[in-house]
C-alpha cells in the first residue's frame, strides 16, 4: 500500500493529480461531503449550545469505509478538499468520520491543479483551519433552523410541500418586488426627434438628435413646422480625448454575468463548466470574489501579450475588490497557462475557457484610446439645439482582444467620423423625423443581473449564487421562460421637403427572452414572510449574517453567539406566527358567475392555481377548475376562468357512445367506453375536434393490439455468451436487452424482433464501459 494517501473532492481532480504525484501516493475522491446534518429530525441540540448532529450520509457509507481501510494502512493522509469554508468543513469532516489521528493528518490546499501548485502545497501543509469550519457550520446550522422552523409554518399556512430558505426567500423577494414594480409603472410616450444634415460645399452627411423630447405629438408637429422655415449653423465643434480602461479579470460572479450575456449560459451550466476547467487543471479555482492576480499570472500575461501584440499593447494593472464582503485570499478567475488561449474539449468548456482567457490577458493591455466629437447646431428660430456625436479609436488596445458586455440599453453615439466642420458653417436640412418613443418599465432580472444584484447587496457568497437560484426555480417559487410581445400602434412625424407627412406604424414590444418571473405560489410565499418574518428576508439582515459569518471565519466571533442571537427572537417569532396568523388563501374575487350568480375566485388550492365557483362555507359544495399553464392568480380574467368549467366536454360519437374530453392529474384525456385516452401535446382539450378524438382512440388501439402481439413472442432469446443466455424484450422504459439479470438499454427505436446477438454485445460492452469509466 502507498505510504501516503490523498483524498480530494472530486474523482477528475484525483485523476489529475495522481499524474503529478510518485508512486507513494495514492489519490482518492470523497465526492464531496461525507457527512451532514441529520435529515430526520433537526439535528441540532439546540439547548446544547446549538451542538450539531451530524450523520454519514446514506450513499456515502461505501465510500467512507474503503477511505478508512486505506487510512489505517497509510502513514500520512493528506486532505486536498478546495481552499475555501465549504472545502474546509469537507476535511475536517473526513477527518471525524475517517477517525484520524491529528498526527497522522496534513492539510493542504491550492489554486489550480498545475504540478508546480501541487508540489508546492505537499511541501507546504498545514493544519485544518477550525475558524473556517466554524464559519461553514453557523451558515449551515443557521440554514437548517430557517428552513425546519418555517417551512411547517407555511404547510399549514398556506399549502403542503413548502419551504422557506434564507438567501432563497430574499432572492425570490427580489423577483416579485420587481414584478411590483413593473405592474404599477405607467408607461408615458414622447417624441424623440432627429434629423439629417448635409454640408453645403461637399455634401457630406451627418446624423443629429435634437437635445429636447417633446410630450405630445402636437408639439412635436410645432418644433418640425418651425424647422420649415429655419436656417442651421454650427454653433460649436468639441474634440475630446477619451480612454476606455478593461475590466478586471473574472470573479465567480462577473463570471456568471458575462457568460449568461455572450454565450447564453444558465448560472448553473457556467458553474459545471468553470468546474470541469478547473479539475482538468486549465483555469484556476472557480469560487472566488478576488480580482487579484499572482506576480507569475502578471509575468505570463506580459510575456504572452508582448508575443501577441507587441510592447504598445501591455499594460500590467493590479485590481482591488470593491464588492460588500469579498476576501482576498483567493486569485482571479484565470487560465493556469496564460500562453494556451484555445484547448480541446466539449464546445461549452472551449467556449467558456476562451471567454476567461480573453478576460485575463485583456485587463494586462493598455488602454483604449478614443476621440469623441460633438458638434452642436444652432435653429435660427429655436431654443433647442441639433446634437451630433462620433466616435473615433484611434487605438484600439484592450478592444483588440475583448470587450466587456452590460444589461443596459446601447448609447446614441456613432461610431466613426464625423464631417470636418467649422463654427458658423451653414448646413441643409435634408429630412426630420419626430417618432413617438414609451417609458420602458424597469427590466426584469435575468439570472445573470440576479447575481449582479445578491452581491451588490452582499447577500451570499461566491458559492451561494448557482444553487440559489437553482433551488428557487426547482421549487417553483420562480420560473425562467421566454414571453411573446405584443404589437403596440406609434406614430412618426416625417419632415421631408416641404412637407410634414404623419404616418401611422407599429412594433413588436414587451418580448423577455431567458427573463425570471415569480410564480403564485411564489408570491404568496413572499407575501406571507415579509409580513410575518421581515426580518429573516430583509436585505440588511441577510447581509449582515454574511458579515457575521466572515467574522467568525476571521476568529473575531464565535459562531454559537452569532446563532444565539439570532435564534431567539426568531424561534419567538415563530411560535406567535404558528399560534396567531391566519391561513393564507392568496384568492381573488374576479366576479359572479351570470349562469348561477355566484362569486367567482381564483385561488390557490393543494395541488397548485385553480378557480372556484361558490363559497366554501355554503352548503352547496362549490365547483372547481384548475388553471392552464401560463394562466395566474393575478391576471386571469372572470370570462378566462369560465371558459375553464367546459371540462369535461362531449366531443362527438364514436361507436354508438359518447366521447369526453377533460383534464385530470396526468394531462388531458378523452373517456370513451369507460377507457381513458391521453390528448397529444399539441391537441387542446377546449377545442380538440371529434375526428381528432377518433383518430387518436383508434391510434391506440392499433398500439395496445401490437404491444399484446409483442407479448407472445418477448422475451426473445437472442443467443449465448459466456455460458450466459442474452435476451431481447420490451418494458416501461423501452427496449432493453438482459445478460447475467442484468437490463441494458436499447435505442428507442431498436426492433425488439431484429436485433442480432452480435448488436446487444456491442451495447452491453459500451454501457458497462461507461459504468466503469464513472
Amino acid at each position: 500500500m502507498s505510504k501516503n494517501l490523498v483524498i480530494v473532492e472530486s474523482p477528475a481532480k484525483a485523476k489529475t493529480i495522481e499524474k503529478f504525484l510518485g508512486q507513494d501516493f495514492q489519490v482518492k475522491s470523497s465526492y464531496g461531503h461525507v457527512r451532514d446534518l441529520e435529515k430526520k429530525e433537526l439535528g441540532i441540540k439546540v439547548d446544547e449550545g446549538f451542538l450539531p448532529i451530524y450523520k454519514i450520509s446514506e450513499d456515502k457509507t461505501k465510500i467512507v469505509n474503503e477511505l478508512k481501510k486505506l487510512a489505517k494502512t497509510a502513514e500520512t493522509v493528506w486532505l486536498a478538499s478546495d481552499e475555501d469554508r465549504e472545502g474546509e468543513a469537507i476535511a475536517w469532516h473526513l477527518k471525524e468520520a475517517l477517525g484520524l489521528d491529528e498526527s497522522k493528518i496534513k492539510r493542504i490546499v491550492f489554486n489550480e491543479i498545475t504540478k508546480t501548485a501541487i508540489l508546492n502545497a505537499i511541501e507546504n501543509p498545514r493544519k485544518i483551519d477550525i475558524q473556517l469550519v466554524d464559519a461553514q457550520q453557523a451558515r449551515r446550522i443557521l440554514d437548517r433552523l430557517v428552513g425546519y422552523e418555517i417551512s411547517p409554518i407555511l404547510w399549514s399556512k398556506i399549502k403542503p410541500s413548502l419551504s422557506a430558505g434564507r438567501v432563497q426567500s430574499v432572492a425570490v423577494r427580489l423577483i416579485v418586488e420587481r414584478e411590483n414594480e413593473i405592474k404599477a409603472f405607467e408607461t408615458t410616450s414622447f417624441y424623440r426627434v432627429t434629423a439629417q444634415f448635409s454640408t453645403l460645399d461637399n455634401q457630406k452627411k451627418l446624423a443629429a438628435e435634437l437635445s429636447k423630447r417633446f410630450d405630445n405629438k402636437e408639439e412635436a408637429h410645432s418644433f418640425l413646422t418651425a424647422c420649415l422655415l429655419a436656417a442651421f449653423a454650427v454653433e460649436s465643434v468639441e474634440k475630446k480625448p477619451a480612454k476606455r480602461s478593461p475590466a478586471p479579470p473574472f470573479t465567480t460572479s462577473t463570471l456568471q454575468q458575462e457568460a449568461s450575456r455572450k454565450l447564453g449560459f444558465p448560472v448553473a451550466k457556467t458553474m459545471v463548466v468553470a468546474q470541469q476547467l478547473y479539475e482538468l487543471g486549465y483555469i484556476t479555482y472557480m469560487r472566488t470574489d478576488s480580482v487579484n492576480l499572482s506576480s507569475l499570472a502578471l509575468d505570463m500575461a506580459k510575456e504572452e501579450i508582448t508575443k501577441l501584440y507587441g510592447e504598445k499593447y501591455l499594460k500590467t494593472r493590479k485590481f482591488s475588490t470593491k464588492t460588500k464582503g469579498a476576501q482576498e485570499a483567493h486569485e482571479a478567475i484565470r487560465p493556469t497557462n496564460l500562453g494556451i488561449s484555445q484547448i480541446d474539449g466539449d464546445p461549452s468548456q472551449k467556449r467558456l475557457y476562451e471567454l476567461i482567457w480573453k478576460r485575463a490577458i485583456a485587463s494586462q493591455m493598455s488602454d483604449a484610446e478614443m476621440e469623441k466629437t460633438t458638434i452642436n447646431i444652432n435653429i435660427s428660430n429655436r431654443e433647442e439645439n441639433f446634437v451630433a456625436q462620433g466616435e473615433v479609436i484611434l487605438f484600439d488596445g484592450f478592444l483588440k482582444v475583448y470587450m466587456e458586455s452590460n444589461d443596459d440599453e446601447p448609447d446614441e453615439t456613432q461610431e466613426g467620423l464625423l464631417p470636418a466642420l467649422h463654427k458658423g458653417e451653414m448646413l441643409q436640412l435634408l429630412k426630420s423625423e419626430a417618432v413617438q418613443r414609451f417609458t420602458q418599465h424597469p427590466p426584469r432580472y435575468t439570472e445573470a443581473s440576479l447575481v449582479k444584484k445578491l452581491e451588490d447587496l452582499g447577500i451570499g457568497r461566491p458559492s451561494t449564487y448557482a444553487p440559489t437560484i437553482s433551488t428557487i426555480q426547482k421549487r417553483e417559487y420562480i420560473v425562467k421562460e421566454d414571453r411573446d410581445g405584443v404589437i403596440r400602434p406609434y406614430t412618426t412625424l416625417e419632415l421631408e421637403g416641404r412637407t410634414i407627412r404623419e404616418i401611422s406604424k407599429t412594433e413588436k414590444t414587451g418580448f423577455e427572452k431567458a427573463k425570471l418571473f415569480p410564480t403564485d405560489i411564489g408570491v404568496i410565499v413572499n407575501q406571507f414572510l415579509v409580513e410575518h418574518f421581515d426580518t429573516i428576508i430583509d436585505y440588511n439582515f441577510t447581509a449582515n449574517v454574511e458579515k457575521d459569518f466572515d467574522e467568525v471565519a476571521l476568529g473575531k466571533k464565535s459562531w454559537t453567539k452569532v446563532i444565539e442571537q439570532f435564534y431567539k427572537p426568531f424561534h419567538r417569532t415563530v411560535e406567535n406566527t404558528a399560534r396567531e396568523s391566519q391561513k393564507m388563501k392568496g384568492e381573488r374575487l374576479l366576479g359572479v358567475d351570470p349562469k348561477t350568480g355566484k362569486n367567482v375566485y381564483a385561488k390557490l388550492g393543494r395541488y397548485g392555481t385553480l378557480v372556484q365557483i361558490g363559497e366554501t362555507s355554503s352548503p352547496e359544495k362549490p365547483a372547481f377548475a384548475s388553471m392552464k399553464k401560463g394562466q395566474s392568480i393575478e391576471s386571469i380574467t372572470l370570462e378566462e376562468a369560465l371558459s375553464l368549467f367546459l371540462l369535461p366536454r362531449i366531443s362527438g360519437n364514436f361507436e354508438g357512445k359518447e366521447m369526453h374530453v377533460a383534464i385530470g392529474r396526468f394531462g388531458p384525456y378523452i373517456r370513451h367506453d369507460n377507457k381513458f385516452y391521453s390528448l397529444g401535446k399539441t391537441d387542446d382539450p377546449y377545442t380538440v375536434t371529434e375526428e381528432r378524438c377518433i383518430e387518436i382512440i383508434k391510434a391506440k388501439r392499433i398500439q395496445d393490439a401490437e404491444k399484446e402481439k409483442l407479448k407472445e413472442l418477448l422475451p426473445r432469446e437472442l443467443g449465448n455468451f459466456e455460458g450466459e443466455s442474452v435476451t431481447a424484450n420490451t418494458g416501461r422504459f423501452g427496449p432493453y436487452v438482459t445478460y447475467k439479470k442484468k437490463n441494458y438499454k436499447l435505442p428507442k427505436d431498436a426492433d425488439v424482433l431484429a436485433v442480432s446477438l452480435n448488436e446487444a454485445l456491442e451495447v452491453i460492452k459500451k454501457q458497462e464501459s461507461k459504468k466503469k469509466a464513472k
